[in-house]
């Protein structure tokens, strides 16, 4: 199982950045790609570290079984548990590229303060506002599962927390900044990752 988790984190990482890059390069001339804020210590640079370093926990718990550095927890350490991270990990690294391809050309790694693109609020935007992070961190818990080890779930935790920080702190002030009522009626109606939870109320 630790080997097939390695396959999929690189597919995973194949499809969602390098060839979702590409496309957007191709259509653009830009890869969408804004980079982590350079003043450390801000939400976004917060995030942005926390992401990566998750994500190399994540991908170093296979590395660690494979060489019986650590051991899978035994009681999750099960066929059905495997198959349930196989099928989540799946499901999440397709939809994350659908999702990015129905953002268009508005797709970004990032926050450029001085950039402005569409609001969408079509196709899978219109269950949750952040879809790509959703289908994310449906990747990130099927991974989990596949290999549930500390460092995996710690990995998991890790990538929750990192996008709590960015949307909350970096990408809604900045959507509400640059799209006003347009995004706080968006806000309103749709959730955050999961359909109808995580709403914003509008300002009276």
């Amino acid at each position: 199982m630790a080997a097939l988790a390695l396959v999929l984190y690189a597919l995973f990482v194949a499809l969602g950045f390098g060839l979702r890059s590409l496309i957007q390069f191709r259509r653009t001339g830009s890869t969408g790609f804004r980079g982590i804020a350079r003043r450390s210590g801000s939400a976004e640079w917060i995030a942005g570290v926390g992401f990566i370093a998750a994500a190399l926990l994540g991908f170093a718990a296979p590395v660690l079984v494979l060489t019986d550095s650590i051991e899978p927890i035994s009681s999750l350490d099960s066929s059905v548990v495997h198959v349930l991270g196989i099928v989540l990990a799946l499901l999440g690294i397709a939809a994350t590229l659908y999702a990015q391809l129905a953002m268009g050309k508005s797709w970004r790694i990032g926050v450029d303060p001085e950039e402005r693109t569409e609001l969408v609020a079509g196709g899978p935007f219109a269950l949750v506002r952040n879809p790509i992070y959703s289908a994310v961190l449906l990747t990130a818990l099927g991974l989990a599962l596949l290999v549930p080890t500390w460092a995996s779930f710690a990995g998991l935790v890790g990538v929750v927390t990192a996008l709590e920080v960015q949307v909350r702190l970096v990408e809604e002030p900045y959507m509400l900044r640059v799209h006003g009522d347009a995004y706080a009626d968006y806000a309103a109606r749709v959730g955050r990752f999961v359909p109808g939870v995580g709403r914003i109320g509008k300002p009276a």
